[in-house]
Parts: C-alpha cells; structure tokens; sequence
C-alpha cells in the first residue's frame, strides 16, 4: 500500500549510486516520496508491482539502457501515461530527438542544476494530473484540478471571481436532438469560455469543467463583468444554431409527454453565479461552492442568460 505522499511518486532509476543518492536527497527534501533503480531492469519491475506518477530515467545503464527502457513504458497500456524525465550527459540534437521518439516527455542534461531540475519534475506532475484528470469531452480541467486552483488562490491572498456556469435547459435539447448534438452544445460552451476569457480577460483565469453542462470559470476582479458579459453575449448568439429552424423561430422546443399532452422547453440559455471575495474573506472552498449553488438556483429562475453577483459583504 503506498504511504500518503505529497505532491507525487517518483521512481529514479541510475546506475551510479552517488547521483542516484544525491537525486533522491534532494527530491525527498521537496516533499516527494521516491523510490529507486539501479537499471532499467529493476525498473520495470517496479512499476510492475506499483506505478509511479513520475519516472527520471538514466540513459546510459547496463543490462537495459534508458532509450529501451522508455520504449518499454511507452508501449504498455497500463504504463504508457507514465510520464518519463530522462538524464543524460549527451547533450546533442539527435539524442534528444531519439529519446523524445521513444516517447520521453522532457529531458535533463547532466551535470543539472537542482532548482531546474525540481522544477521540471514539479511541472511534469502537475501537467501529468490535469492530463489524468481532464474531461474527456471539453479536454479541460476537472473536479481536482478547480478545487486546487481555488485554494492556491485562496492561500495567495488573492482576489478573485469564482464563476459557477450552467446551461439551462440543456437536458430538453439533448434528449430532443440526440447525445452526439449535446455533445455539441458542451464543447462550443467549453469554448465559449475559454474564448471569454481570452480576450476579455487577456488570458489570467482558470477554466474547469465539473461535469455535464456545469462549468467553472476563475477570472480577476478587474475583468470579470467583461467576461461574464462576453460570455452571455457570444453563447445567445451561438448555441440557437445548434436548434432546427423551426424551433429557432418558435423559440422553443414542442414535444409530448408521458400522457400524449404538449410540452414545450424554451432554447437553451446560461446561468452565471459570480462569487468574489472582494468584500469578504473566503477560507474554504466549500464557501464558493455553496454561495455558487446559492446564487445559481436563484438564477435558474430567471428569464434569459442571467449573471447572478454576489453582493454579499464581511459581516
């Protein structure tokens, strides 16, 4: 059972032993749980018996080098996410460019300096998470990867805006027109979003996908009722496209329940609830997400793609 580590699993596999002290060291000063191998051998073996978040593989090993050792991580289905560092003292073009082919994700060159090498490995984990973690549909960040900015946030001091979106009526329109078009409906949502706050926002924010037609988006104080703005504007003038014709002209849905009666569901809308801590001292996550599923339920209610703000001040 592997012991509660934080931030991540590294195993190095290096044949000489004093490197491969040194790097253990200095990884396990970093907060890193680390395990070792002395060859490529002994590696696989490792990661047979329990995966690593993070491999740093040497090249030049006896027994099996780094170069067949990565292809053999790479080739495997349960491996083949692992990612891999390799060390080498072979600083030219083409060797980098044969690891980079046998599937290694980022490479150090011997002799390293330590903070960059910390923050190779500190940026491999976190791209490896979100990688892990991303909603398949969106390709954007999921649950843990939103809770874990908030709280970076939070533990900054920043201020910010907390951004809950929901797509009202979404479920009329995916059971009318079919899975494959709510697909649809997600993704140009999802890019919506992103857009927003690109170009309103210049590019400083967060945007996660909770799931479903859920959606998170963090921006700055300072531009955040241009985003919000941006976004209502640019999904009421895209998503109506998604409808047949005659239901963009009737503005609605006609359909028929259980009981053989008429049903009508009007076009897709947005729902923003817009939580900042501007005013007021937020500690905890669940304190956004709460107040977010406040505003968002009082906005469900209202006609038309709405921003709910939170107007709420420190008592």
């Amino acid at each position: 059972m592997r012991e509660a580590c934080n931030p991540g699993h590294i195993l190095i596999v290096e044949d000489d032993i004093t490197l491969r002290t040194m790097l253990k060291l200095q990884l396990e000063r970093a907060g890193y749980c680390v395990r070792t191998a002395e060859d490529g051998e002994e590696a696989l073996r490792q990661i047979e018996q329990e995966l690593p978040d993070l491999v740093l593989l040497d090249v030049v090993m006896p027994k099996l080098d780094g170069y067949e050792t990565c292809h053999r991580i790479k080739s495997q289905i349960r491996t083949a996410n692992v990612p891999v560092i390799m060390l080498t003292s072979r600083a030219e073009a083409q060797e980098k460019i044969r690891g980079l082919r046998g599937g290694a994700n980022d490479y150090v060159t011997k002799p390293y300096e330590p903070a960059e090498l910390l923050e190779r490995v500190r940026n491999m984990l976190t791209w490896s998470l979100m990688q892990r973690e991303a909603n398949p549909l969106t390709g954007l960040p999921g649950n843990i990867s939103i809770e874990n900015e908030v709280l970076s946030r939070i533990r900054s001091g920043e201020k910010f805006c907390f951004m809950y979106i929901d797509i009202d009526n979404f479920k009329a329109f995916n059971d009318h027109y079919s899975f494959r078009r709510g697909d649809e409906a997600i993704k140009l949502t999802a890019s919506i979003l992103v857009s927003a706050l690109s170009l309103e926002g210049e590019g400083e924010g967060f945007v996660g996908h909770v799931g479903g037609d859920d959606f998170v988006l963090i921006s700055t104080l300072e531009h955040a009722e241009a985003v919000a703005d941006a976004i209502i504007e640019e999904f009421d003038r895209k998503l109506p496209k998604l409808y047949a014709r005659k239901d963009r002209e009737r503005s609605c849905i006609e359909s028929i329940d259980r009981r053989g009666n008429p049903v009508h569901f009007p076009l897709m809308t947005v729902t923003i609830a817009a939580v900042t801590n501007r005013d007021r001292r937020i500690e905890h996550f669940g304190e956004l997400s709460a107040r977010a599923a406040e505003l968002k339920a009082y906005g469900k209610d209202q006609p038309g793609s709405v921003v709910i703000w939170d107007r709420r001040r420190a008592a």
